[in-house]
């Protein structure tokens, strides 16, 4: 703080030490204003940072989902390479299949004329077999006019004449079995012989396949070059979204050292011993560090819990929480202590957001009675707002305000409140010793 001077000396002297006096009201009044304009410009960076957050959250997404898309692009491709080499494979099936059917139909006309000859071979029989029966006939009229003498013969006519009637009727039956052979095996020919003007119904169907073979050929070949292009299209925006992250990491880290800085310079002008707006809320918040580190001595040296109980960092996750919540071995001392100090130090301002002490791993054991109800199963938008007691804050300003160890630390930040609602706050940090260790600090968040 700064202490103004006693008047002294002579009337001439007091007169000289008023400019002064009035200079340095000025220079205070001039460091103030500039601490509000530089807290409201880190406002301003903290809802930047957070914009810049959320555009990254959105661009990783899209860089991911890029990824997942030029993935399944590539298995496409692959399988409309696999559709081309099994329709080139059809195609050459089907080739294959119409030259056998081709020997198939030279075959069956082999066997057609074979059938002919020996049709023709029965009609020869047919007709030998008629003259045998004619000259066995004249044999039989000879002998019967020569009498006893011819009988024997007669015997032997009628016996030829006999096998051959057999003959004849075989051969004859050989011939109309052989005529509806072929009448089959005409049909069956034409059916393998290919006519351009009236096709089969087998070629016909052959023509179809090799169609349908060409169509799914031509189809492949025409998605394979779709594929190609959209595969080339879709690395490009995956480039684009990598370079547009970089972009954003760039700016995003800029922005935090100008969140840094502007809150560093309060800080500064904190330490300096001007009574900026904020340093209310920094003597408040070292004095309830003070209580709680108070609180937590009593209880270690009155036996209430062992030190290495009240420094467990083995954070054990409560089943079926979303955000996860976790136990320690401290929770039911810090229940049953920190309230006193914590829900006091809600009263202190009606711009106090809340007061929480965090471990030094950003672990919040005990929060705010406001802020301890009981999760909702299935509902994590309700929880992220309503039940932020047992979780483990250790993103930029948890981790921070809690592994800080100087008098105070000052930051600027947005506030998750679930649902896509944020809200930006400033937040004071104190530590909190106990047993000559680093405990954790002690955070206080108020409104602008």
């Amino acid at each position: 703080m700064f202490r103004w001077p006693k008047p002294a000396g002579s009337p001439s002297t007091v007169a000289r030490e008023e400019p002064s006096r009035r200079d340095d009201s000025a220079a205070l009044n001039v460091v103030k204003r500039l601490s509000r304009s530089i807290s409201t410009v880190g406002k301003d960076a903290a809802e930047v940072r957070g914009a810049l957050e959320d555009t990254q959250r959105v661009v990783q997404a899209q860089g991911q989902a890029m990824q997942a898309l030029a993935q399944q692009l590539d298995h496409i491709g692959q399988a409309q390479a696999a559709i081309a080499t099994a329709t080139a494979e059809s195609a050459a099936a089907v080739q294959r299949a119409r030259g056998a059917l081709g020997t198939v139909g030279s075959e069956v006309s082999g066997m057609a004329t074979t059938l002919a000859q020996v049709s023709e071979a029965a009609a020869e029989i047919t007709k030998i077999s008629l003259q045998t029966r004619l000259v066995a006939f004249n044999a039989a009229v000879e002998a019967k006019h020569a009498g006893d003498a011819g009988r024997g013969f007669a015997v032997v006519a009628e016996a030829v004449k006999a096998l051959a009637g057999q003959v004849e009727a075989s051969s004859k039956a050989i011939v109309t079995a052989i005529a509806t052979l072929q009448d089959r095996i005409d049909r069956f020919s034409a059916e393998l012989t290919e006519n351009a003007a009236r096709p089969s119904q087998i070629h016909a169907a052959f023509h179809e396949v090799e169609e349908d073979v060409q169509r799914i050929s031509r189809s492949a070949a025409e998605s394979g070059q779709q594929m190609s292009v959209l595969n080339e299209r879709a690395h490009e925006l995956e480039r684009e979204v990598l370079q547009a992250t970089h972009g954003l990491k760039v700016a995003f880290d800029g922005s935090d050292r100008f969140l840094r800085m502007s809150e560093e310079l309060v800080e500064q002008i904190a330490e300096s011993g001007v009574e900026v707006d904020d340093m209310a809320f920094i003597r408040a918040a070292q004095e309830a560090a003070g209580e709680v580190a108070a609180l937590l001595e009593g209880a270690l040296r009155d036996g209430q819990i062992s030190e290495a109980d009240l420094f467990d960092e083995n954070y054990r996750p409560i089943e079926g929480t979303s955000p996860q919540q976790h136990t320690t071995r401290f929770c039911a001392l810090t229940d049953r202590v920190l309230p006193s100090v914590q829900e006091k130090m809600l009263g202190f301002s009606d711009k106090v957001v809340f007061c929480i002490a965090a471990d030094r791993n950003g672990y919040i054991a005990t929060h705010n009675r406001k802020y301890c109800q009981p999760q909702r199963p299935g509902d994590t938008v309700w929880n992220t707002a309503n039940s932020r007691y047992r979780r483990i804050f250790n993103d930029r300003t948890g981790l921070a305000s809690a592994r800080n160890t100087r008098p105070f630390l000052l930051q600027t930040y947005r506030r998750d409140m679930g649902g896509g609602r944020f809200v930006v706050l400033k937040e004071v940090a104190a530590p909190i010793t106990v047993a000559g260790r680093h405990w954790g600090g002690l955070r206080m968040a108020f409104n602008f």
